[in-house]
């Protein structure tokens, strides 16, 4: 069955705005549920309700970061083109995110290919699910961070983009690595959720552009045989679930509870092996 129907694009629209945010993983449970409804994820329609869900959530990290984003801007402008300031530390925020997403963008485009084809089976969704959950674990037992922006260091903007880099592996998840690994590096918890969803904007957006490749060379640009309404309806719930999601996830970090997450990547790690068996 290869038809998007309500049902399924409610279902994966719900399961987008969970997994994107939450460190569970998004790629792994979107694949598995997938496969579960009987849908081909090479289906036109299917590549272009990806993109639509990857906007949905993109507007989601938008809508709970505005505040913290329009500060950001403001001070960066002032910084760039306005009166000399002693401290610039939204000018080395941005070189930091830079940095960040150079290493993404590099394993994103060059190993994209390799890591689906090595770890696109259930057994390696799982074991990316067990990864997840182990970096989830550490954090319960690594001192907790006391470094602001100004301890900040590059090579730990660039090991932080190599995390998410990695997640292109289906069970990884991108905010669990990309928090897990800030918080190795000693970064405060705060710091290491503004900065991990500061530098996902981009990716999204990268990820986007390559769904969008793929729908074109597939068909061309011909829309007139998508079943708009579940697409559209899909998307929304993306969206809302998203924000519902990322506002429990920041809760966790500050909280010092990510390890709490490690339960359930375990569980579904041996679930998935044990139902594919």
């Amino acid at each position: 069955m290869n038809e998007l129907n309500y049902l399924n694009a409610v279902l994966l629209g719900i399961v987008q705005g969970l997994t994107e945010f939450l460190p569970i993983s998004s790629s792994g449970h979107l694949a598995m549920a997938q496969q579960y409804m009987g849908l081909d994820a090479t289906n036109r329609e299917l590549l272009f309700f990806d993109i639509l869900m990857h906007l949905g959530t993109l507007v989601a990290v938008i809508y709970i970061f505005a505040p913290p984003t329009r500060l950001f801007f403001r001070r960066l402008r002032k910084e760039l083109f306005g009166a000399p300031v002693r401290d610039k530390f939204a000018w080395r925020i941005a070189l930091l995110a830079v940095l960040a997403v150079v290493p993404t963008g590099v394993i994103g485009v060059g190993l994209k290919d390799e890591f689906e084809r090595a770890f696109g089976s259930a057994l390696g969704i799982s074991v990316g699910l067990f990864v997840t959950g182990t970096l989830l674990a550490l954090t319960a037992i690594v001192p907790r961070g006391k470094r602001g922006w100004k301890q900040f260091a590059w090579w730990q903007a660039v090991l932080i983009g190599i995390a998410q880099g990695a997640a292109i592996m289906p069970g990884l998840s991108r905010s669990g690595s990309t928090i897990c690994m800030a918080t190795f590096c000693g970064i405060r918890r705060r710091w290491a959720a503004q900065f991990s969803f500061l530098i996902v904007a981009p990716v999204i957006v990268g990820a986007g552009m390559l769904h969008v490749k793929e729908f074109i060379s597939l068909d061309g640009m011909d829309m007139s045989h998508l079943s708009w309404g579940p697409l559209i309806t899909g998307t929304i719930v993306a969206t809302f679930v998203g924000v519902i999601s990322l506002r429990v996830l920041l809760s966790f970090v500050r909280k010092a509870r990510l390890h709490l997450f490690t339960y359930y990547c375990w569980s579904m790690a041996l679930i998935i092996v044990l139902t594919s068996v």
